[in-house]
């Protein structure tokens, strides 16, 4: 059984990857995916597919502090990558990264 609960905000944790994201053109395929992900995120924090401990990229812990990954399909062989940041009151779901192609998510995971 799969958790359900909306994320309060949906965040990016590195602002170059906003702005990244922010200059797509507006009919771009993967900016339209992007949005869709983050509706889908606000209406279930845990929609994606958990990412197991032991495969979450060190980079990701060293430079985010994150235990916790998720990946959410795109359009074709793009995947957003994200982290669930609870407490007591609230659930935040930060973007830590998007993939435009498969071949770059697998380089990165490791598969």
């Amino acid at each position: 059984m799969r958790l359900f609960k909306p994320a309060k905000a949906v965040i990016f944790l590195d602002e170059n990857l906003e702005k990244a994201f922010n200059s797509l053109p507006e009919d771009d395929i993967l900016k339209k995916s992007i949005k869709r992900a983050i509706f889908d995120l606000k209406e279930n924090a845990f929609c994606g597919e958990r990412i197991r401990k032991e495969l979450i990229p060190k980079e990701y812990i060293k430079k985010y502090k994150i235990d916790n990954l998720f990946w959410y399909s795109l359009s074709k062989d793009c995947r957003l990558i994200y982290s669930i940041i609870a407490d007591r009151v609230e659930i935040i779901a930060a973007i830590v990264e998007y993939f435009s192609n498969h071949k770059d998510y697998e380089k990165r995971f490791k598969y």
